[in-house]
C-alpha cells in the first residue's frame, strides 16, 4: 500500500488535472453551440441552392460545362477535414479511419488517390503513408470560416478538376446530427450534380434573368463553395461536441479516482494509526 504522503500527491494531482478538464469542457459546450447555430442555420442554404440549380439545370444543356463533365475515374481528390487540436475523443480517428480504407480500395481499383488536408492532425498521419500524393494543406481555419477562408481551399479543388487533374472531388467529414451523434460522411462535389429529389421543394414559376446559362455559369462554384462551406461548418461543430464528451468523461474519470484515492488515504491513515497505537500499548505493556 502507497504511503500517506504519496496518496495525498496523487490526490492533488488529480484534482489538478480535474479542473483544467472541466474548464475545457465548459469551453467546448460554448463553443459548440455556437458552431452548432452557425450549421443547422446554412443547411436551408445549400438546400435552396442546389433546388434553384436543378431547376435550372433542367432547362439547359449541362454537359458542357467544365464542372458537370462525367468523366470515368482513374483519378480521385479527397479533402480531409480534421481538427488542428487533439483532446476531442475520436473525432479525428474516424475520419482518417474512413480515408484509408477508400484509399485502399482504390489502389485495389487501379484508381490514382490525392489528397488535400484540412487541419494539422490530418498533416501528421496522412505525411506517414507510402505513395500518397498531397497536393495541399490547410490548417488553422476559423470557427466559422469566412469566403475568403474557403477561396484558397474552393481554388485549388476547382483547378484540379477543370485541368483534368482528377475526375472526382469528395469531401470526408463528420456530420453533426445531434450532441451525442456525429457521423462520418462523404459528400461528392464534383462533378456536380443534381438529383431528382433536389426539387422536393415547391419554389414555382422560376423566372431566371439575364438567362439561364448565364446563370448557371455564374453560380456553379458558388454552389460547390456552399457544399464545402457547409461540411466544414458540420465538422466543426461535431468537432467542439466530441471534446466536450471527451472533457466530461475525463472530469468524470477524476471524480472516481479522487473518491478511490481519498478511500485509499484514509484506510492507510487509519492502519498507520492503528499501528501507532499497538506500539504505543505494546511499549506499556512491555514497561509493566
Amino acid at each position: 500500500m502507497a504511503s500517506t504522503q504519496q496518496l495525498k500527491g496523487r490526490i492533488t494531482s488529480v484534482k489538478n488535472t480535474r479542473q483544467i478538464t472541466k474548464a475545457m469542457e465548459l469551453v467546448s459546450a460554448s463553443k459548440m453551440r455556437k458552431s452548432q447555430e452557425y450549421a443547422i442555420r446554412s443547411r436551408a442554404y445549400r438546400r435552396l441552392a442546389k433546388h434553384i440549380l436543378t431547376r435550372i439545370s433542367e432547362t439547359i444543356n449541362i454537359s458542357r460545362h467544365p464542372l458537370y463533365k462525367q468523366r470515368k475515374i482513374n483519378r480521385r481528390l479527397y479533402v480531409v477535414v480534421t481538427s488542428d487540436r487533439g483532446l476531442a475523443g475520436a473525432y479525428n480517428s474516424n475520419v482518417l479511419k474512413r480515408f484509408t480504407l477508400n484509399l485502399k480500395e482504390d489502389r485495389a481499383n487501379e484508381i490514382e488517390s490525392s489528397v488535400i488536408l484540412v487541419g494539422k492532425k490530418g498533416v501528421s498521419v496522412v505525411s506517414k503513408i507510402k505513395d500518397i500524393n498531397v497536393i495541399a494543406a490547410y490548417e488553422n481555419f476559423r470557427e466559422q470560416p469566412t469566403p475568403n477562408d474557403i477561396r484558397p481551399l474552393l481554388t485549388t479543388i476547382i483547378e484540379q478538376y477543370k485541368t483534368a487533374k482528377t475526375d472526382s472531388v469528395e469531401v470526408i467529414y463528420t456530420d453533426y446530427i445531434s450532441s451525442v451523434n456525429q457521423q462520418v460522411k462523404i459528400d461528392k462535389i464534383l462533378p456536380a450534380v443534381f438529383k431528382k429529389s433536389d426539387t422536393s421543394s415547391n419554389l414555382g414559376d422560376v423566372i431566371v434573368e439575364p438567362s439561364p446559362k448565364v446563370v448557371l455559369e455564374q453560380v456553379t462554384e458558388r454552389l460547390v463553395e456552399a457544399q464545402l462551406t457547409q461540411d466544414l461548418l458540420e465538422s466543426q461543430a461535431s468537432e467542439q461536441s466530441m471534446r466536450m464528451m471527451a472533457m466530461k468523461n475525463a472530469t468524470d474519470n477524476a471524480n472516481e479516482l479522487v473518491d478511490d484515492l481519498t478511500l485509499e488515504f484514509n484506510s492507510a491513515r487509519q492502519a498507520a494509526i492503528t499501528q501507532e497505537l499497538a506500539e504505543i500499548t505494546g511499549g506499556a505493556e512491555a514497561m509493566n
